[in-house]
């Protein structure tokens, strides 16, 4: 049972680097519930105050994008395990977003038309309520639904020395940016190093799958996790994803957890290679846990699995998930 007091972690113990060396900034057990409060992805350069004065991109320094909050030390957690981090709530902590267009950055970075910056705020302020963000109010009226989620969460790498923190790290996760990390949502991260030493940050209020201009509706969050150790699950090499189940209204008892996915993060700097990650991760999990041959596995990933390109601008790696829907698990 979950210990019944939480953890809390600012914004201060941030860092822009993946390191088994880095002190945790907290310690808990097993599943602890743990509360942080994150900057945007861009580290909180961007303000109201700078947009409204046309600043806001002139000093932007990429090397301070997505810091991390953390790390956090679970008690327990040892090389071989697989860390489960229920996102409990992403929730807003300023009454804005931006996104922004920069130079030499996004999938048409060498398009002439995209080399000026541009910026663009949106308003939080009833996003929640609404259920909705608007890009545009002039007709034709344009909304993109509210769908808070954690681009970065990760654990520190085995092997010694730094990592930038944009690129996703293959196995440890990292900055997946995969809109899927919903409240409600499970990820399951390998644990390389005692204590996992999870850190998590660059919260989006909405993004496409792909992240094509490299931004997504960037925000500083408040977020809460369960944190929880758990062995014997040898197919997770690299994150996996438990969707969220769908909103509740006109829902049967017991409807949501059969309309969930179970997804597998493929992360390599080829996108052929990426993709067959993915697919061989859900490949053995089908073995592994659905008692089914390899070759019969294979087939079932082909007619059932559902492919998204998560992320493709965190260069020099992509992120590809393959997913599985419960819903065809009848008995």
């Amino acid at each position: 049972m979950a210990p019944s007091h939480s953890f809390h972690v600012h914004a201060s113990s941030s860092h822009l680097r993946w390191s088994n060396a880095i002190a945790p900034a907290l310690r808990v057990p097993s599943g602890a519930e743990v509360h942080l409060d994150l900057p945007d992805g861009g580290g909180n350069q961007i303000t109201r105050e700078t947009a409204a004065a046309g600043t806001a991109l002139s000093g932007f320094r990429m090397e301070l994008a997505d810091p991390c909050v953390g790390p956090v030390y679970v008690e327990g957690a040892e090389p071989g395990d697989v860390l489960k981090v229920e996102i409990l709530d992403v929730t807003p902590s300023a009454g804005y977003a931006w996104t922004a267009v920069f130079p030499d950055f996004g999938v048409l970075k060498d398009d002439e038309e995209f080399q000026t910056p541009v910026l663009k705020i949106w308003d939080l302020q009833t996003a929640k309520e609404d259920g909705f963000i608007v890009f545009r109010e002039s007709s034709p009226r344009i909304v993109v639904p509210f769908a808070p989620f954690l681009g970065v969460v990760g654990l520190a790498p085995e092997a010694p020395g730094e990592l930038p923190t944009v690129p996703p790290m293959p196995e440890t996760g990292g900055n997946i940016d995969t809109k899927y990390v919903t409240a409600g949502s499970i990820l399951y991260l390998p644990v390389k190093v005692p204590g996992a030493l999870l850190s998590c940050g660059d919260a989006h209020a909405a993004q496409g799958d792909g992240e094509v201009c490299g931004m997504a509706a960037e925000m500083q969050a408040t977020t809460r996790l369960r944190l929880t150790v758990e062995k014997n699950k040898p197919w997770v090499k690299s994150p996996w994803v438990l969707t969220a189940p769908p909103p509740p209204p006109g829902m049967r008892k017991g409807e949501g957890e059969d309309k969930r996915e179970y997804m597998c993060l493929g992360i390599d700097s080829d996108l052929r290679e990426a993709t067959r990650k993915a697919v061989r991760g859900v490949v053995e999990w089908l073995a592994t846990e659905k008692g089914l041959t390899r070759v019969d596995a294979y087939m079932l990933a082909s007619v059932a699995g559902n492919l998204k390109m998560c992320e493709v601008v965190d260069m020099p790696n992509y992120t590809i998930g393959f997913s599985i829907p419960l819903s065809i698990f009848v008995s």
